[in-house]
């Protein structure tokens, strides 16, 4: 039996688009991978809300958090965690001999943008990372008020981790300042993983300039200039099954509309936050909570391993608490092609199940 994920990823795919990745190949040198390639990167501007371009990577978003440390730290980079996966990009640039280091938010909490000025204010940063959605505490930190404060750094480049929250909430990067902007496929895109993508501010083409070691498969100067010099190509085999898909994917999310797909995101968040309230407890600061995840406490002390197990056998699956969490919390994801109705229907079997 499929069971219908409400996990943070990978998340639901539909059918038709799951055909589009059985599409014939071609020959990934030709004018109509280079077609494909631009008609997907116009697509994803409007989606990020820039005119910077879009760089695709054939790896996890991960593959793109390497990128990005590696090509826009020249001096030293300042990392901002809330969480588990805001401490990946510390643990990235150790690995890469990237000089770095972590600023720790409690689980739970966002970073406040005096925080970051506090930071940036010392001089010693020349990039900055920060993730915007945090899956493993259920937090989305507040990026607009952030932004106000890196403006003032001109030297700073700033990266943004959006994997989980992309196409699910309103992310204009070129208002914010972002320079390079991540996100993946298997999350609020709905489409299968394998792919990440980027946009590259001519901020962060500057620095990378600057950087000796960028690293091979991930430096994102190298992409951005290949890409420009052979008419949107790119240095190695891209996975085509996935840009077939992801082609037809954002013409389904430009056709709905992206004020829309925001809109029925917010709506199934408050769903699942008011359900929690009332039954559990939220986990995050009710003033800085995710669109696209919900991290709900577990003051019941329920068997949540046991729930997700009576779930599966009902054709559903969500996700326990992440690495320390588990149990204490589980998490019910709401993003993608995931409607209301899915979300009103996986309620009632675990009101059910509960007995609530």
């Amino acid at each position: 039996m499929h069971k219908k994920l409400f996990i943070p990823g990978p998340v639901e795919v539909e059918k038709d688009v799951l055909e589009k990745l059985a599409t014939p190949m071609i020959g990934h040198r030709t004018k109509d991978a280079s077609d494909l390639q631009r008609e997907i990167s116009d697509k994803l501007r409007k989606v990020f809300h820039t005119k910077e371009e879009i760089l695709l990577s054939t790896s996890s978003g991960t593959g793109l958090l390497e990128g990005a440390i590696r090509s826009t730290t020249a001096k030293r980079a300042i990392v901002i965690s809330i969480g588990a996966f805001g401490k990946r990009w510390y643990e990235i640039a150790k690995a890469n001999n990237v000089e770095a280091d972590l600023y720790e938010v409690p689980w739970g909490e966002a970073v406040k943008a005096e925080e970051v000025d506090k930071l940036l204010s010392t001089g010693k940063y020349d990039s900055i990372f920060i993730t915007h959605n945090e899956t493993s505490t259920g937090v989305m930190n507040p990026v607009e008020e952030i932004s106000k404060v890196i403006k003032k750094y001109k030297d700073v480049v700033w990266s943004l981790d959006c994997v989980s929250s992309m196409a699910g909430t309103k992310i204009e990067v070129d208002k914010l300042g972002v320079d390079v902007c991540i996100t993946s496929t298997q999350k609020a895109l709905a489409l299968p993983p394998g792919m990440s993508i980027c946009s590259f501010s001519k901020k962060a083409i500057e620095r990378a300039e600057k950087v000796t070691n960028r690293g091979y498969y991930f430096d994102l100067l190298a992409l951005y200039k290949y890409l420009k010099k052979k008419d949107y190509q790119y240095p190695s085999t891209p996975s085509l099954p996935h840009m077939f898909a992801l082609n037809y994917r954002l013409d389904k999310i430009l056709e709905e509309g992206l004020e829309n797909r925001y809109k029925r995101h917010k709506e199934m968040a408050e769903y699942v936050r008011n359900w929690a309230k009332e039954n559990f407890k939220l986990y995050a600061n009710e003033n800085f909570l995710s669109n696209t995840l919900t991290n709900v406490e577990n003051t019941k002390n329920i068997d949540v391993k046991d729930l997700n197990k009576k779930l599966g056998e009902r054709g559903f699956a969500i996700s326990d608490g992440y690495g320390n969490l588990k149990n204490k919390t589980f998490r019910i994801a709401h993003m993608g092609e995931t409607t209301l109705e899915d979300i009103k229907e996986l309620i009632e079997n675990i009101n059910d199940i509960l007995g609530i």
